[in-house]
């Protein structure tokens, strides 16, 4: 396994804070060279620990969002996690329950997110319970709060990069030039703007208006997929809760306040509240679920499923055999 070092872990903080800061604006902060920064970055990317994808918010653009996990006989779940990994419509996919179950984020707008859940799912009798929880409130993560809880940044560095995010403002219209820079930025988020200019026919001046546009009107955000043991958190575990209605809200915030969540969201479904919880090793989500989790307002049942391989992550299909 790459052994990663405390400025490998500095860039991925900064990135995640703003995915497009120049690389001398990320050394200026790290306090080390521009050639190093690149150099780190190159190397990260090379290797598939880190990549910075562009993806719009789903709640600007109307789409739904869905977790969906599915039951599996024992040989099936690897070939059916590698089929639904191909669609465009899945975000993430992991193998958990010991490989007995495939999870899986996706979206959709309208009829089609029930034409995914309901027709287009791998038509076999090996898959042998479906599950679908709509996600209908985001209590942390997703478009504006990438994981940064525990990165390597001090408070002072991460602000440094925060002054350069553009202010939020109203969403522009789309247009065919701002979907084709969709499209480029989806596959790779730091896409140089000439090149976009390039590819979209038209200048760079406009594509980096339209950018800055896109990003304040909460039409562009930028996702790190990032190898969880470059940040030293390499359990990732869901975590599904029960909760009385009247304690929703509240246990749903103080989830969102937890150092260990990456996410976590209100749902519909057998369970109200879904988290993904990220830990160092079993002992730490032990600690984690008797401590945090037990202090929860109105927690009526737990379930958790540790994911034992990620099939794909921010659009990124990894091999599993």
């Amino acid at each position: 396994m790459e052994d990663f070092d405390d400025v490998d872990r500095a860039l991925v903080h900064a990135l995640q804070i703003d995915g497009r800061a120049p690389f001398r604006r990320v050394a200026e902060v790290l306090g080390v060279s521009d050639q190093t920064v690149a150099r780190r970055y190159a190397r990260l990317r090379s290797t598939r620990a880190l990549r910075v994808v562009g993806f719009s918010d789903p709640t600007a653009v109307g789409d739904d969002q869905w977790h969906v996990r599915l039951r599996c006989a024992p040989d099936a779940s690897v070939e059916i996690a590698e089929a639904l990994a191909r669609r465009p419509d899945t975000a993430w996919i992991g193998l958990i329950s010991g490989g007995a179950e495939i999870a899986c984020s996706l979206r959709g707008h309208g009829p089609s997110a029930d034409e995914m859940l309901l027709h287009r799912l791998p038509r076999t009798p090996r898959i042998l319970e479906v599950s679908a929880h709509e996600v209908l409130h985001v209590f942390y993560g997703g478009a504006r709060e990438p994981f940064t809880k525990q990165g390597a940044l001090t408070e002072e560095q991460a602000a440094a990069l925060r002054e350069h995010l553009p202010a939020p403002a109203p969403p522009p219209r789309l247009d065919d030039v701002d979907r084709r820079m969709l499209d480029l930025l989806r596959d790779d988020g730091r896409t140089a703007v000439e090149d976009m200019a390039r590819t979209c026919g038209t200048s760079a001046s406009t594509v980096r208006r339209r950018l800055h546009d896109l990003r304040a009107g909460g039409l562009l955000y930028l996702d790190v997929d990032v190898t969880p043991e470059v940040i030293e958190l390499p359990l990732r575990t869901m975590l599904w809760l029960t909760v009385a209605p009247a304690h929703l809200d509240a246990a749903g915030r103080a989830l969102a306040a937890h150092p260990e969540v990456p996410f976590a969201a209100a749902v519909a479904g057998r369970a109200n509240i879904y988290a993904s919880v990220a830990s160092a090793d079993a002992a730490g989500l032990y600690r984690y679920l008797t401590t945090r989790v037990a202090a929860l307002p109105g927690v009526a049942a737990a379930e958790t499923a540790p994911v034992i391989r990620t099939v794909k992550a921010a659009g990124t299909q990894y091999p599993v055999r």
